[in-house]
């Protein structure tokens, strides 16, 4: 570690995904300096399903970012449900705002970076991370490939499940591999009814995962599954699988004769443990992925990704540049206010759900509980607020059913 800093600031923010911009940009409107690294150069793309739910949207919102400036970006106004019986619904989002849109990571993540720059933030792509020294109190050395030492107050740790921040610091757990396995591959002149439909199969041999198939402009979709990841389930035989599920004929149908795939399928590990990892470590603050913040039940992790980058950068303005026990506090307790009440909620209803029976029911009650059930039932499904009821009332509130969605005034 050299004792020379080439520059100093705030805070480092190791990581340029949602999370890390989230962090940057609303430590910049505090007024903060802040600095992004990412061993990567934008655009660049990232593994993922790209659905986009309310609490994305939501969040995506509030830090300036105008759908208009990510391509291809697709907005959803309803959703297909397949029951493991072959049973299918189809359940609407009302049309006060978006509830639920989809955007490929490649241009999502570049616009969120551009936004970032475009505001004053010091973004600097392709410089990764490589070594962090926290000895004095009152700040953190950090070496950057590339780039030198950057002295800062508060690193933000948003470098993926694999964190190389958090090895660093010694809060690496050894062995994880994750709660979640994907498969994702994008198929073009899709003419079935996925070129415009969202479409969730819930496969018998995926409960408590499901298949999905998420439509792109261009009559193109993002179409994967994903399982939990069960110590009787290889890497192997979830590739087997995949091939497998192509050829099913309900599949092959809403894609249509014409599908082609793009390239080769990517797979991913996805982190849902958010209540029982270390959050914070000295004058560093875990997000994202390093933070294990998916939804447990879902696999989605973008919106948890930017709410849990906000809340950290929050928590630095709130706690002061020479409070890390404050700091860490706050943010600690902010994640578990936002997130851990929803996060157990969905392990019990993935319980549920794990059993054919249990999902064929879901699916029956929704598709006799008429127009408001279903409308509200797909609330439930892309907005954290009405998922409160159950386990969190403090954040019930009389308006809740009745708040628009993201977007309502654009």
């Amino acid at each position: 570690m050299t004792t020379n800093s080439t520059s100093t600031c705030d805070v480092l923010v190791v990581g340029a995904g949602p999370a890390g911009i989230a962090a940057a940009i609303t430590l910049h409107r505090a007024g903060r300096s802040v600095v992004v690294i990412d061993k990567a150069r934008f655009p660049r793309d990232k593994c993922c399903g790209d659905g986009l739910t309310t609490l994305a949207l939501r969040e995506l919102e509030a830090l300036g970012l105008v759908p208009d400036d990510v391509d291809d970006w697709h907005d959803v106004d309803a959703a297909v449900l397949r029951s493991p019986s072959g049973r299918e619904i189809t359940v609407p989002l009302p049309d006060r705002g978006r509830y639920a849109a989809i955007a490929p990571r490649i241009s999502l993540d570049h616009a969120l970076v551009e936004l970032a720059r475009r505001i004053g933030v010091d973004v600097r792509d392709g410089h990764g991370f490589s070594a962090l020294d926290a000895a004095d109190a009152d700040h953190v050395d950090v070496d950057v490939d590339g780039y030198g030492t950057v002295r800062c107050r508060y690193v933000v740790a948003a470098d993926g499940m694999w964190s190389a921040v958090r090895k660093a610091v010694g809060a690496g757990i050894d062995g994880y591999r994750g709660e979640w396995h994907a498969f994702r591959q994008y198929a073009r002149n899709v003419t079935g009814r996925a070129s415009d439909s969202l479409i969730v199969w819930f496969e018998r041999d995926l409960l408590p995962g499901y298949a999905w198939s998420f439509p792109l402009p261009g009559n193109r979709v993002n179409v994967g599954f994903g399982v939990l990841r069960e110590d009787d389930r290889r890497v192997s035989d979830m590739a087997a699988l995949w091939r497998d599920l192509l050829t099913r004929p309900h599949v092959v149908e809403a894609l249509g004769p014409d599908a082609e795939f793009e390239g080769r399928h990517t797979a991913w590990p996805i982190p849902a443990r958010v209540d029982d990892v270390t959050l914070t470590s000295g004058r560093t603050l875990f997000v994202g992925d390093a933070a294990a913040a998916t939804d447990v039940m879902t696999g989605e992790g973008i919106g948890q990704a930017l709410l849990t980058g906000r809340l950290a950068a929050e928590a630095v303005v709130a706690g002061g540049a020479l409070a890390p026990e404050a700091t860490a506090s706050h943010y600690e307790r902010a994640v578990a206010a936002e997130l851990f009440a929803d996060h157990r909620m969905s392990k019990r209803l993935g319980a549920v759900l794990k059993h054919p029976v249990g999902a064929r029911g879901a699916i029956r009650v929704v598709g006799a509980s008429g127009d408001w059930g279903r409308r509200n039932f797909a609330r439930w499904m892309f907005e954290d607020e009405p998922r409160a009821i159950a386990t969190s009332p403090r954040r019930w509130h009389r308006d809740m059913l009745a708040r628009a969605g993201a977007y309502a005034d654009g």
